[in-house]
């Protein structure tokens, strides 16, 4: 039953980040460095020797960082080129999570108004087992940026590993108290509809069905077009074993979703579904990348 339920939280919170948030989350190990990765050819599988060439140079890389920042201990150049380098080397299994900390952390205090540092710093030092630090990091951004969705979404996650789920409730039930407010301030400070996704994503992890499937109805009422919330009470239908009122969710998520997600969908549905509408019919959706469990995640870099 553990594993079951794993599976469908990680493919919820696939749904609760699909905002525009100005890069995608994907896992720690590729995330930075594979700058629009979605929109090139996929390339050949490297051979074995052109794997091992690619690691040396990574290695020879990193070495040259380290041996620059010995002398410039802030040279930004340098740790970001550190940060690229260890990040392709743990892809390879030639580097730990752990190495990525230190240059983290430096690059998070240069550039506090770019939270993409900060969040991967929260998400490395979680997965390190600080969760404590973790926590206080995803809280100085919150403090900042109270919508920053991958920092709810990762705090979110950190009081559900720690077995907190009410806390994580409360996080994102005041978020959206508040939304209102800050919306009307700064128009688009909080997406109320992430936000709502990923509180029904708790609400299941903590087998609350009903509270996730109310939150899901009122996410549908308000965004019709949006394959989002469809999809997301779909699953918590299916979990519940509840195939019949499941399976019309799924086909109405696939008629709304956009291509590329249409193949995610039928894979959770079980079947192939054909969609009822024409393919240029329009939605309101935006990319997402998956999100392993319980591996943390990474945006992508601009440099």
């Amino acid at each position: 039953m553990v594993d079951k339920r794993r599976g469908f939280v990680g493919v919820v919170l696939v749904l609760a980040v699909i905002a525009f948030v100005g890069f995608s989350m994907g896992p720690l190990i590729s995330g930075i460095v594979e700058n629009n990765q979605s929109k090139r050819q996929p390339a050949p599988a490297p051979t074995q020797s052109a794997q091992t060439a690619k690691q040396s140079d990574l290695q020879a890389q990193a070495r040259g960082y380290e041996l620059v920042l010995q002398r410039e201990p802030d040279n930004e150049t340098a740790l970001k080129g550190l940060l690229q380098a260890k990040l392709e080397l743990i892809r390879f299994k030639q580097a730990e999570i752990k190495d990525v900390i230190e240059p983290l952390e430096k690059l998070a205090k240069k550039h506090p108004e770019d939270t993409r540092y900060s969040i991967l710093l929260a998400q490395a030092k979680a997965y390190t087992g600080d969760q404590e630090s973790a926590a206080q990091t995803y809280r100085t951004v919150l403090a900042s940026q109270p919508g920053d969705i991958q920092a709810l979404q990762g705090l979110a996650n950190l009081f559900l590993q720690q077995k907190r789920p009410e806390a994580a409730i409360g996080l994102l039930q005041d978020t959206l108290q508040s939304a209102t407010n800050l919306n009307q301030t700064t128009p688009g400070t909080i997406d109320e509809l992430s936000v709502q996704l990923i509180l029904g994503q708790v609400y299941a992890e903590d087998q609350r069905y009903d509270e996730a499937l109310a939150i899901y109805d009122e996410a549908i009422k308000n965004n019709e077009q949006d394959f989002r919330p469809v999809f997301a009470k779909a699953l918590v239908l299916k979990e519940q074993g509840n195939t019949e009122e499941a399976e019309p969710l799924f086909v109405k998520a696939v008629d709304l979703a956009p291509a590329a997600y249409k193949d995610q969908i039928q894979k959770q549905a079980g079947k192939t579904i054909a969609p009822a509408k024409s393919p240029e019919t329009p939605t309101n959706s935006a990319p997402a990348t998956e999100i392993p469990e319980p591996r943390p995640s990474a945006p992508e870099s601009n440099n």
